[in-house]
């Protein structure tokens, strides 16, 4: 090999082995690349997944996880109480086998129009069960309940329910089996009055539901019902309670209306009652209402919203049953017992049929209103 050749061959390796070490760098550059970029991707994710975590707002944890122990403040008409007293337990202790958490229940029972102004006058309540839905809706106009509460629950939210019943003197001596025959001379009516009392609108909308029903139209209605107040309702008490002692307790009148479920509970306790529960009726409906703001404050919501929800399941609707309410489940309806225990009222009205307890209160009760005028015709 001449001397020309040897240097080509130098140049030739020399440059073999820079390509070489310049692709080894290019290599090493790219793994470097490579490996910023997983990196990214990794912390990228990471990133993500601690976003994901922190968007659990704390304040948004359900109270079972927030709190050991909860208290749930619920305000109801007087009649509901032995239902409650039955259906609390129950419910207490489905929570702490499934939430491992202590629920108590204050509870207030008295006159459904009473507790209605408790409520809108600081009477702290978490949940209303109210005799009617009118009563509702000024806690509502109060500001204490958001609109629109009705749809919250199955069944418009009315969790218990009735039927108006005529009580009368043992073995009925003046033969009243229907509503008409309160309207017979001689018969003396016991009710109380609906400007104070929201049982007694419910009575006062039986009698009126009884002639439109029947075919009568609101001429004769307000004919029946003026000649009842002003001639045989013998006395008006304040409340239902003063009209059941006025008939029970001092003997007073030949009829009282009632509630059916009233009329159930005081057999239960042992008293003799004579009733009949005429074929025409109103479906007397009681609603139940998360009371929005106090739930809020008291950060029980969860609770209280599940305590409303078991109300309406059949487990919670038997025990409404057993002391004489109603069922609005149709499951728990349907059983045979209660078939038997609730004979199916064939001609029943609800204030639905009468424009709701606005129109209701409008047309009936407002001051100057059909009562009052009825009231200034008395003798």
């Amino acid at each position: 090999m001449d001397f020309w050749q040897r240097t080509f061959r130098w140049i030739s390796e020399l440059h073999l082995e820079s390509k070489l070490r310049l692709n080894s760098l290019r290599s090493l550059v790219s793994l470097f690349v490579v490996g910023i970029m997983l990196s990214v991707a990794i912390a990228a994710c990471s990133s993500g997944s601690n976003t994901s975590t922190s968007s659990d707002n704390p304040t948004a944890k359900s109270v079972a996880a927030n709190k050991k122990d909860v208290e749930i403040t619920l305000v109801s008409f007087a009649v509901t109480k032995t239902a409650h007293d039955a259906i609390i337990p129950k419910f207490v202790e489905k929570w702490k086998t499934e939430h491992n958490q202590n629920v108590t229940f204050k509870q207030s029972y008295g006159g459904s129009g009473s507790q209605t102004r408790a409520v809108i006058d600081g009477l702290e309540a978490d949940i209303v069960h109210l005799a009617l839905a009118l009563d509702t809706a000024k806690i509502e106009k109060a500001g204490l309940i958001e609109a629109g509460w009705e749809k919250e629950l199955p069944n418009n939210a009315v969790v218990s329910k009735s039927v108006a019943a005529l009580v009368t003197r043992e073995g009925n001596p003046k033969g009243i089996k229907t509503w008409a025959d309160l309207e017979k001379d001689g018969i003396k009516l016991i009710t109380a009055d609906p400007k104070t009392s929201g049982i007694a609108r419910w009575n006062f909308l039986a009698l009126w539901n009884s002639v439109i029903k029947t075919g009568g139209d609101d001429k004769k209605a307000l004919d029946f019902v003026t000649k009842i107040y002003t001639n045989n309702v013998a006395l008006l008490t304040k409340d239902a309670r003063e009209a059941s002692d006025a008939f029970f307790k001092q003997g007073q009148g030949d009829a009282l209306i009632n509630y059916e479920n009233e009329i159930i509970l005081a057999q239960q306790k042992g008293e003799k009652v004579n009733y009949v529960i005429p074929e025409v009726n109103v479906s007397i409906d009681n609603p139940i209402a998360l009371v929005d703001k106090n739930v809020d404050k008291h950060g029980n919501r969860e609770v209280a919203q599940a305590f409303v929800e078991y109300l309406f399941t059949p487990e919670a609707q038997e025990e409404f049953a057993k002391v004489g309410f109603r069922p609005v489940d149709t499951t728990t309806a349907a059983t045979k017992a209660l078939a038997d225990k609730y004979p199916k009222v064939s001609n029943l009205g609800n204030v639905q049929d009468y424009g709701g307890w606005d129109a209701v209160q409008k047309k009936f009760f407002e001051d100057g209103a059909v009562f009052d005028q009825i009231q200034a015709k008395k003798k």
